[in-house]
């Protein structure tokens, strides 16, 4: 049974975008529906972890604000960090669900016990996940992924009820 989600950032989370102003501010887009699933998937009393191979203040608000329960970034062997949170919570990597989009996602992907990638994902990884989505990345794809799951786990009553 699927305990914790990993999740990627750039190109899962988001479009894979990163725009710099002339102030080199760096700016991401976050889809709203990801996030409403991640919360309400929290709320449900799983776990969350995002890992990512950069390392933006701007995730970290995001994650805050999902109250996501683990924030790895500048993330350079993510398996690594996997193991580390399953260690931690006491879960075998069959309890873990990962959605990554590009190579450096590809061990993690290989070694959870439940793995999906996106439709514009890296061509080069799909072979090796359990379920292209039909979304691309930052387009509510992580959202699809949580409703799956929950749909498995036979809990559509008790997610939509987090909301009535």
């Amino acid at each position: 049974m699927i305990e914790l989600l990993v999740l990627d950032v750039d190109g899962t989370l988001t479009s894979g975008a990163i725009t710099y102003d002339s102030n080199l501010v760096e700016s991401k887009s976050f889809n709203v529906k990801d996030g409403l699933a991640i919360r309400t998937w929290c709320d449900l009393g799983f776990k969350v972890a995002i890992i990512t191979g950069r390392d933006s203040p701007i995730v970290a608000k995001r994650a805050q604000e999902l109250r996501v329960h683990y924030i790895e970034q500048n993330c350079k062997n993510k398996l690594a960090m996997v193991k580390k949170i399953c260690t931690k919570e006491k879960i075998s990597l069959e309890n873990v669900c990962a959605i990554g989009d590009d190579l450096n996602d590809l061990q993690m992907l290989q070694s959870a016990g439940r793995s999906f990638t996106l439709q514009d994902a890296n061509p080069m990884i799909k072979p090796f996940v359990d379920e292209i989505l039909e979304k691309q990345g930052g387009d509510g794809a992580v959202a699809l992924m949580i409703e799956k799951l929950i749909q498995e786990k036979n809990l559509t009553n008790e997610y939509i009820n987090q909301w009535l």
